[in-house]
């Protein structure tokens, strides 16, 4: 199918509008039917393609084997939170402790790619929950944002994603996620603002109060004029 250059620039617009259908990654109905083996072999003759077209010489020492090593970092690492068989199992625990203040991770190291030109998105995840009886091993956190980060991604949706899991998980909606990120997209291309950053938050249950809510930002040290 051809798309005149008008449709072209309104999808690019649609792009960079960060304009998402879905809160959950769209994935065709067939995405898991190829094993990784078969996924990297594909992937590794359509890189091959690409530099080729490009005019790179695969004969080069430093580059022909460049294919496979993309095939494998898309499916084995960056791109490996596609599959839900890698999602971080969270085991809870009793609250036994009867703690009933909210509880933060902050400064989560965050690497995920934007989905509409496939550069790096590097930031942090803050997260915070309040225990309804149930509470989640620290690392967890930790694990259950890098699976959602490792995908093609927008980041609003990633918030989301992250809040959600970890309510389904804990078996409360208070929990609260900001993400503080840079976006090689708008850094090393286009604009190339090295300087800008983007906040995106998703607060659930008793953080949508402006009370609690400020005593998250206060506790990440962000403003809290978003």
């Amino acid at each position: 199918m051809k798309f005149d250059s008008t449709l072209e620039e309104q999808f690019e617009e649609i792009g960079d509008e960060h304009v998402s259908s879905s809160e959950d990654t769209p994935l065709r109905k067939d995405a898991f039917l190829l094993n990784d083996d078969e996924k990297i072999d594909i992937i590794k003759k359509n890189v091959r393609e690409i530099m080729l077209t490009l005019g790179l010489d695969l004969e080069d020492d430093s580059l022909k084997g460049t294919p496979n090593r993309v095939a494998k970092m898309f499916v084995k690492e960056i791109f490996g939170g596609l599959h839900p068989d890698r999602k971080p199992k969270s085991s809870t625990f009793d609250n036994k402790y009867k703690y009933g203040e909210m509880l933060v991770e902050k400064n989560i190291t965050l690497y995920s790619t934007c989905e509409h030109h496939l550069l790096p998105i590097v930031g942090r995840a803050h997260v915070a929950y309040i225990s309804n009886g149930t509470v989640v091993g620290l690392s967890k956190m930790n694990r259950i944002v890098d699976y959602f980060a490792k995908r093609p991604q927008v980041q609003e949706r990633l918030n989301i994603q992250i809040v959600k899991e970890l309510q389904k998980v804990l078996g409360t909606e208070d929990v609260a996620c900001v993400i503080d990120a840079k976006h090689l997209c708008v850094n090393s291309r286009g604009i190339r603002d090295i300087e800008s950053s983007t906040v995106t938050a998703e607060y659930g249950g008793k953080f949508k109060e402006e009370a609690l809510r400020r005593e998250f930002l206060d506790y990440i040290n962000l403003e809290t004029n978003f």
